[in-house]
């Protein structure tokens, strides 16, 4: 129970962390609360909405009554598994947007520029293009991460990359290579039809060296000595142990559960510590502070061809899928389903795309309702950066419970005005001769839902979150004092204790957060052993040459 690097949590960035800093000949001891991996649920692509809804691999998060959604509280999963929320998420890969990380840097993020994660990205990737044609300057051809696209067999997967292009916005091969703007297929973490995980791609590579290895335990609180960090300590089955760092203590456990961590460790807002009886060891504001996530409505049309998925959407149909999925790894199962997406600016004076969407063939809620309608399509919609902040706090001193988590959605009028925007710019899309053949009548929000007034009645009511919390230890500088870490992840105020998961984001990057989670382990692992980062690339992104006058 003693290693030179003890790292809290099996999840994305965690699991990069263990395969670099063990193939560099550290010894590393890994804690994980959740079980194993195994199975169906979690390794079929298609059947994505399973493992997020089950508690065995969900930690079953939900977040106070939202004042500005009618008092909602939205579910937050985390996973609570090998892998963690690489684990139960929907696959998809988006590195974010260049100036998303020039952003970071400037905000104080020294070393963190697009220029500087670039090769990151490309170190982690195994980049397989599908026959969609791409971008292969600025992939990764031999990292541990297999990045595939679907085959986009379905006509209306195709027919949404036409429509936008009929609506007049760019067409992009590869929205993780130069040019993010436009419509174009999906990247997923998908191989050999399988889900391809950090556990899968970096973890188990990991546990087979000798210098690194799991312990399945619940992580109480860092144990700090004379200002350092120097173990943590566990629940492991029903006793208290401290497993010791030689060197250091990396706080992997979420968005949700690093700020958690350190709370119950003594390092957060002095006064929230006292309220709960925690022994201050560093007074830093920040902790919890900073939280962020991305909100999506799910934008349904009826389809007048049965062409959707939803003819799978019955026991037969999903025993045909499963075992396709089973005795071949091939079939609708062996896909995440999003396989064509867009990224576009929400107004002219936008430099770089502010929404996103995700197409799916069939209309279906994330946890697995089919609409009643029967055969159907959908966009996944919302803006990307809205100005909304929440916090993590502590419910109590004791582990066991979890921390109150307040979003505080939709509590500046601009993310209205964006979520408006998004209705519409969507509708306009569907309107498009593209998707003619199979357009019948809009499900949700239905063509009575116009005005400005009813748009926002149906945001409080159907605004879902699209599973991206981060921002809660802020990186920065060390004398901003909302800062948590400085540029090399390591916590302000105590010495040999770092964070790199989602949490340090100082700001929500530009799609979903797996990519940018998985390059955090990367580049900070970098810091950790010391030497040999790798040297910036200074490749330019493109920038639409007239944001400033037109939004397309």
């Amino acid at each position: 129970m003693e290693a030179d690097y003890v790292i809290v949590g099996a999840g994305s960035a965690g699991c990069a962390m263990a395969y670099r800093l063990s193939e560099a000949g550290k010894s590393v001891l890994v804690i994980e609360h959740g079980g194993t991996d195994a199975g169906p649920f979690i390794q079929m692509p298609g059947a994505l909405s399973y493992p997020m809804n089950m508690k065995r691999y969900d930690w079953g998060y939900r977040s106070e009554p939202e004042p500005h959604l009618g008092g909602r509280r939205l579910v937050c999963p985390r996973g609570k598994v090998i892998g963690g929320s690489s684990s139960i998420n929907g696959m998809v890969y988006v590195r974010g947007h260049a100036c998303d990380y020039d952003h970071w840097r400037d905000q104080g993020a020294d070393g963190w520029g697009y220029s500087d994660v670039l090769p990151y990205f490309k170190r982690m990737e195994h980049w397989h293009d599908g026959g969609h044609g791409g971008d292969p300057d600025w992939r990764g051809n031999d990292g541990p991460l297999h990045v595939s696209r679907g085959g986009m067999a379905n006509p209306l997967t195709r027919a949404f990359i036409a429509a936008g292009g009929q609506a007049g916005y760019e067409l992009t091969d590869d929205y993780n290579g130069e040019q993010q703007e436009g419509f174009g297929p999906f990247d997923m973490t998908v191989w050999n039809g399988r889900r391809w995980s950090a556990a899968n791609a970096y973890l188990r590579p990991a546990l087979r060296r000798d210098n690194c290895d799991l312990v399945r335990a619940l992580a109480q609180k860092v144990v700090i000595e004379e200002g350092r960090a120097v173990g943590v300590e566990v629940l492991c089955k029903g006793r208290r142990e401290v497993v010791r760092a030689r060197s250091e203590v990396i706080l992997a456990a979420s968005s949700i559960n690093s700020p958690k961590l350190l709370m119950l460790s003594g390092i957060g807002p002095a006064a929230h510590l006292a309220e709960h009886g925690i022994v201050v060891v560093a007074d830093r504001p920040g902790v919890g502070g900073n939280l962020q996530d991305h909100l999506e409505l799910y934008i349904q049309m009826a389809a007048s061809q049965p062409v959707s998925l939803y003819r799978y959407w019955n026991l037969p149909g999903k025993a045909w899928v499963g075992a396709q999925w089973l005795f071949g790894k091939r079939g609708p199962g062996a896909s995440n389903q999003f396989e064509s997406c867009g990224f576009i600016r929400s107004a002219a004076g936008v430099e770089y795309p502010d929404i996103q969407f995700h197409f799916l063939p069939i209309a279906v809620r994330y946890d697995g309702q089919a609409a009643a309608e029967g055969h159907g399509f959908q966009a996944h919609v919302g803006p990307m950066r809205s100005v909304s902040r929440g916090r993590i706090s502590l419910r109590s001193a004791s582990p066991g419970d979890d921390p109150v988590i307040r979003f505080n959605y939709m509590s500046d009028e601009s993310d209205w005005r964006d979520f408006r925007r998004c209705i519409r710019l969507t509708r306009e899309i569907f309107e498009q001769d593209a998707f003619a053949p199979y357009r019948r009548h809009e499900i949700q929000p239905g063509a009575d839902v116009q005005s400005d007034d009813e748009l926002d009645g149906f945001i409080r009511e159907h605004a879902e979150s699209a599973f991206h919390p981060c921002g809660t230890c802020r990186m920065g500088r060390r004398d901003d004092t909302d800062s948590v870490v400085d540029s090399e992840a390591r916590v302000i105020g105590v010495d040999r204790l770092r964070v790199a998961d989602s949490s340090i984001f100082p700001r929500i990057t530009n799609g979903n957060l797996n990519a940018p989670s998985i390059m955090v382990g990367e580049k900070v692992a970098a810091h950790v052993i010391g030497h040999g980062m790798l040297p910036p690339e200074n490749a330019q992104p493109w920038i639409h040459p007239g944001w400033r006058e037109v939004q397309r």
